[in-house]
C-alpha cells in the first residue's frame, strides 16, 4: 500500500472521525452526569433535561464505538473456531468475513434508514427536550453505512487489513 493510496487515507480519516465524535459525545455524557449530580447535591433537585441528553449522549458513544471496534476486529464474534479450518484458508475466510460483516452493517443501515423515515414522517419528539428525535437516530444508520463501507473496503483490499486488532491496517491509525 502507498502512501499516497486513496483508500486507505480514507479508512484512516474514517477512524479519526469514530474517534474524534466518540470522544466529544462521552466528554458531554461526563458533564452532563457531573452537572446532574452537583445540582442534586445543591438544590436538592436534578436537571430535568440531563437524563435525555446522556441518553442521547450514550448513543453516539455508542453507536459510534461499534464503527471502531469492528475496525480493530474487537467486535463480538465467535472465535472458538478460528482453528478449525486450515490455515492456508485465512485469506479466503478474511475476505468471506469481511464481506459478510459489509453485507450485515448495509442490511441494518437500510432498517435504520427506514426507521429514521418513518419517526421523521410521524413527527416524533423526545419527550422531555421537545426535539425532533430523527437527527439523533440518525445516528444508526449513519453509522453501520459506514461500517460497512469500511468492511466492503477491507473484502476488497487484503493488503489494508493486516493481523486481526491490528489498527492501522483497519484504518484506525
Amino acid at each position: 500500500m502507498s502512501a499516497g493510496d486513496p483508500v486507505a487515507m480514507l479508512l484512516g480519516a474514517l477512524g479519526r472521525f469514530e474517534r474524534a465524535v466518540t470522544f466529544i459525545a462521552f466528554m458531554i455524557l461526563c458533564a452532563v452526569l457531573f452537572a446532574d449530580v452537583l445540582s442534586r447535591e445543591l438544590t436538592g433537585a436534578g436537571l430535568t433535561w440531563a437524563r435525555d441528553v446522556g441518553v442521547l449522549a450514550n448513543l453516539v458513544v455508542t453507536m459510534v464505538g461499534f464503527g471502531i471496534a469492528s475496525a480493530h476486529a474487537a467486535h463480538l464474534r465467535p472465535r472458538f473456531g478460528d482453528r478449525w479450518l486450515p490455515a492456508a484458508w485465512t485469506p479466503v475466510l478474511d475476505t468471506l468475513r469481511e464481506a459478510l460483516m459489509a453485507a450485515f452493517c448495509l442490511a441494518f443501515a437500510t432498517v435504520g434508514t427506514a426507521a429514521v423515515l418513518e419517526t421523521a414522517a410521524l413527527a416524533e419528539s423526545l419527550p422531555v427536550l421537545r426535539w425532533p428525535a430523527w437527527p439523533f437516530q440518525l445516528v444508526i444508520p449513519v453509522v453501520f453505512a459506514l461500517a460497512a463501507l469500511r468492511h466492503a473496503a477491507l473484502a476488497i483490499r487484503a493488503d489494508l487489513r493486516g493481523g486481526s486488532g491490528d489498527a492501522a491496517a483497519a484504518g484506525t491509525e
